[in-house]
């Protein structure tokens, strides 16, 4: 197992990945008290506060990225429509449920943040559906983009395709153990691993310790670990991981960066 992680999944160069240990990262902003997740003014906290930003990644009907966590619209927004089924201008002109702000395109967060913190994009994909036009969409969003940037997913494909097709972009694969503590849950991990090409891992901090995960941060991989959400958690983090994706009390520190 070792040596094929080694060969299928290297880990990257200090100077390309460096920063990811540098920086808390706010879990989709940072929201509560009338700010939603994923909004700009979610956003625009986090980069007063120096926190560094994780945000979700969706494609709509006409292949655009916009910046989004669930596959539809009800539990954010009200509404039942899919975001694949809409048009990006249909989409920026919804409100978010909480604050009233409209849904952002990727386009606007990277013209938003223009590398004042560094971003981890997670992409969202669907089980059965190609991820090829969201990972276009999205690479063609950060092409001439300069600050610190990364993409994720849960779904090996994601990384896959970056590796192929735009390896100058920082990519990692998204982990829980949940349901899958077993000989075989390890086995798939592996197969994720090698088949995304992961340059780094976001796994889930209630897993923590963990075997898996720290055998790849000990050969190399950056290790980030969500959703840091009480000092407790913060406290695991730090012990085991190399930085934190945070919300609401594991966000309460004395300073960021």
């Amino acid at each position: 197992m070792a040596l094929l992680d080694r060969w299928r999944a290297p880990p990257p160069a200090p100077q390309i990945a460096g920063w990811m240990g540098a920086h808390i990262f706010a879990h989709r902003g940072v929201h509560g008290a009338g700010i939603a997740e994923n909004s700009p003014a979610g956003f625009a906290a986090a980069i007063t506060a120096g926190l560094g930003i994780e945000c979700d990644v969706r494609r709509t009907l006409d292949g655009r990225a916009v910046v989004f966590h669930d596959a539809d619209l009800q539990r954010l927004a009200g509404r039942e429509e899919r975001i694949d089924q809409l048009s990006v201008g249909e989409v920026t002109q919804v409100p978010l449920s909480v604050g009233g702000e409209l849904i952002p395109t990727l386009r606007d967060l990277l013209a938003q943040v223009a590398g004042q913190v560094p971003l981890l994009l997670e992409l969202k994909s669907d089980s059965g559906h190609s991820v090829d036009r969201l990972c276009r969409a999205v690479r063609r969003d950060l092409e001439g983009y300069l600050g610190p940037v990364a993409v994720m997913s849960f779904d090996p494909r994601i990384g896959a395709w970056f590796a192929a097709k735009a390896p100058a972009i920082l990519r990692g694969l998204v982990v829980t153990e949940a349901g899958s503590r077993t000989l075989s849950g390890r086995v798939k991990r592996h197969l994720a691993l090698w088949h995304s090409a992961a340059q780094f891992l976001a796994y889930d901090v209630r897993d923590l310790p963990s075997s898996f995960a720290h055998s790849q941060r000990q050969r190399g991989l950056p290790l980030l670990t969500w959703t840091v959400s009480s000092p407790a958690l913060r406290q695991r983090a730090a012990d085991y991981a190399d930085a934190p994706i945070a919300e609401g009390a594991g966000l309460v520190v004395g300073g960021h960066g």
